[in-house]
């Protein structure tokens, strides 16, 4: 089950959350006002950019989602590089975490945090 975030932002597509990260950013926002998770873009990266997500204050230029009163916080810079993407928390005995399925990455690294656009490759860096 997804639960969409619905934008009415022009031509920012949704972003969705799986229930099971739902979930999770449900337990980390509690007894946090006024916060909300925030999925960000920054240069570097062995492809180019790197995923951001934190919990964090909201910022004037933000973008704000609500889905079922998650609040999502997307700056507009980093808006065109997550258009459509979609949060998932996985937790597995190899890999316990977020992770983010980007229709707008053609290439990532193999740690998976690190992508590319067809548009803009960034400014590749090291892959921390």
């Amino acid at each position: 089950m997804k639960i969409t975030i619905c934008d009415g932002l022009g031509d920012f597509q949704m972003v969705t959350l799986t229930a099971d990260a739902a979930e999770k950013v449900k337990d980390l926002l509690e007894g946090q006002e006024d916060k909300g998770l925030r999925l960000f873009v920054k240069p570097g990266g062995c492809s180019g950019f790197s995923y951001g997500l934190a919990i964090d204050d909201r910022k004037a230029d933000d973008q704000v989602l609500l889905p079922l009163g998650i609040p999502v916080l997307i700056d507009a810079e980093s808006a065109p590089y997550v258009s459509g993407a979609e949060i998932d928390f996985v937790q597995s005995m190899a890999n316990t975490g977020f992770t983010i399925h980007n229709p707008n990455a053609i290439s990532t690294c193999g740690c998976g945090s690190s992508f590319r656009t067809k548009d803009d490759a960034g400014k590749p860096g090291s892959c921390d």
